[in-house]
């Protein structure tokens, strides 16, 4: 990827590609390194990374996210009304709020580290330490100092229109974090024979490296570029207190927090819940309990990553496009609009998580090596990132609609169930000889599934949205995938996963992915489905191309 030297504003369609570009690479990215990463740590490292890496992305979306559209938003309004001195402003006042809530969280982190750590770990033992994790969560904290300030360029970068240089900002954090991951980890454990504990504190380290890495490219391309942010148009200065701007931050980045907090909060439960869960009501020992939490906070969650690429891109488009149509009140434009999204969302990811979860076995022994637990989880786990996606798209609508009392209903029953069920089922499942970590899979399902309902029925009833032309797109999507499945059980019938070879099973997963990529593909052109979606012209050019 080319990096400009000179910043250049984005059209509409021209940003949100390169946004989703890079999106898409950061989250394969993240999803390869994990072979190196997790041949060195273990399951045991991977419990003690995901302990320490779930808490800390929680606070994280405390103290940062939705901040940076939150600047942008501000930025952007003060640009088109002239009024540069609020600009500036909202800009300064941006970093000092980040920096405030930066320092504060990090102090939380760091004086209850140890609090955190007794609730997750209990009166077990065997596994990791308390002094285990609090060290590691202590260590990761760092990050919190920087990443707010970093997404406050961000944001101002996109307030100008500026998309390339954030978005490659995040490619350059992605890259530096895994170097240092792999190189650092790889030198405490094989060189300087460190102990497991100060390797993974090395891993969570980098997330620091990375956030600092992006921050001062983005500080020299702000540097090198101060002319692109000069104005050449009389300056409008209209009276906005302080007190206005800082209200209007909290007020734009107040429900996309929750937005954010949405995708976390789960796997923040899980943290506290499932290994205490799985020791006294499954009766697991407690290494076991912690190779289960390592595969649902660190291992399996990697490819719901990828899954949740496509939700992000999709809402990066969505924004600004449903905000015009709500803003001219065009009733039809916004029921097509939500319906598009919400079916460009289904008809890429209930695929993709339908041929994960046949090729889990294959997939994990590439990925993590042979195992009999990882396929099983990673199968019925992936359908959660579905169920998420869908949710991030359906309540990204809901926020536009700026109807924030349903957007808080909507997370808080979904988190109400998570935490009612989420260990009840772990009892349930083994009673009934189930794998008892199915029933950690289940009630974050149901959480969702709840969830979504209940935004489908508000914008249904309340905003009148027809939701027909979905209905009919997701009975084809999800035939679509039912025959893809069962084409490639037919193939699997010749070609069975029945070896251990991490090349073999590399090659199967590509020969099953095309096969069930054209099934799919002629199924759905056929019924006419891409052409309800993106209509007959687009679908015309890509058969071109």
């Amino acid at each position: 990827m080319k990096i400009p030297d000179n910043l250049k504003k984005s059209s509409f369609i021209n940003g949100a590609l390169f946004v989703t570009i890079c999106i898409i690479i950061t989250k394969i990215l993240g999803v390869l390194y994990v072979i190196p990463f997790h041949a060195m740590i273990g399951e045991s490292g991977g419990a003690l990374y995901g302990y320490a890496y779930t808490i800390y992305v929680f606070f994280l979306s405390l103290s940062s996210a939705g901040i940076p559209l939150a600047i942008s938003k501000i930025i952007s309004e003060y640009n088109t009304s002239g009024n540069y001195d609020a600009r500036d402003r909202a800009f300064y006042l941006g970093k000092r709020i980040a920096l405030l809530f930066g320092v504060v969280v990090f102090l939380i982190l760091n004086i209850f580290a140890p609090l955190f750590a007794s609730i997750i770990i209990g009166d077990v033992s065997g596994g990791n330490t308390i002094g285990d994790v609090t060290i590691v969560i202590r260590v990761i904290s760092t990050a919190i100092l920087v990443v707010p300030i970093l997404s406050i360029y961000r944001g101002f970068y996109q307030g100008y229109r500026f998309m390339e240089p954030p978005s490659i900002s995040q490619v350059i954090e992605q890259v530096v974090r895994i170097f240092v991951i792999i190189i650092g980890s790889l030198l405490c454990l094989k060189v300087f024979k460190l102990s497991l504990t100060t390797t993974v504190g090395v891993a969570v380290f980098a997330a620091t490296i990375g956030a600092i890495s992006a921050y001062f490219y983005l500080l020299n391309k702000y540097r090198n570029n101060k002319s692109k942010f000069k104005n050449t148009v009389p300056k409008i200065k209209i009276p906005v207190s302080d007190k206005e701007i800082i209200k209007k931050i909290f007020y734009y980045a107040f429900p996309l927090i929750m937005i954010d907090l949405s995708k976390s909060v789960y796997n923040f439960i899980d943290t506290f819940t499932v290994l205490n869960g799985l020791v006294d009501h499954a009766h697991y020992a407690v290494e076991d309990a912690e190779v289960v939490v390592s595969m649902l906070s660190t291992w399996a969650s990697k490819f719901n990553m990828v899954v949740s690429a496509v939700a992000s891109g999709i809402v990066v488009s969505l924004i600004p496009n449903l905000t015009s149509s709500i803003i001219k009140k065009d009733r039809e434009d916004i029921s097509l609009k939500i319906n598009d999204s919400i079916g460009l969302c289904l008809i890429l990811t209930v695929p993709m998580c339908f041929g994960i979860s046949f090729l889990s076995k294959p997939i994990w022994t590439v990925f993590y090596g042979s195992s009999d637990v990882g396929p099983q989880l990673l199968g019925f786990f992936i359908f959660t990132g579905l169920l998420s996606s869908i949710f991030t798209v359906l309540v990204t609508i809901i926020q536009l609609f700026k109807e924030y009392k349903v957007l808080f209903n909507s997370l808080f029953i979904g988190v109400i169930i998570k935490v009612l069920f989420n260990v009840n089922l772990i009892g349930a499942f083994y009673r009934e000889g189930l794998p008892p970590y199915y029933g950690v899979i289940t009630a974050t399902l149901f959480g969702y599934f709840v969830s979504i309902v209940y935004c489908f029925i508000y914008l249904g009833i309340k905003k009148r949205i027809n939701f027909e032309k979905l209905i009919s797109i997701f009975f084809d999507i999800l035939c679509g995938s039912t025959l893809m499945i069962i084409v490639l059980i037919l193939v699997n019938l010749v070609i069975p996963f029945n070896t251990t070879s991490r090349i073999i099973n590399f090659l199967l997963i590509m020969l099953y992915a095309c096969i069930g990529v054209v099934v799919y593909f002629i199924y759905t052109y056929k019924m006419k489905t891409l052409d309800k979606l993106l209509g007959k012209n687009f679908i015309n050019k890509i058969i071109k191309k």
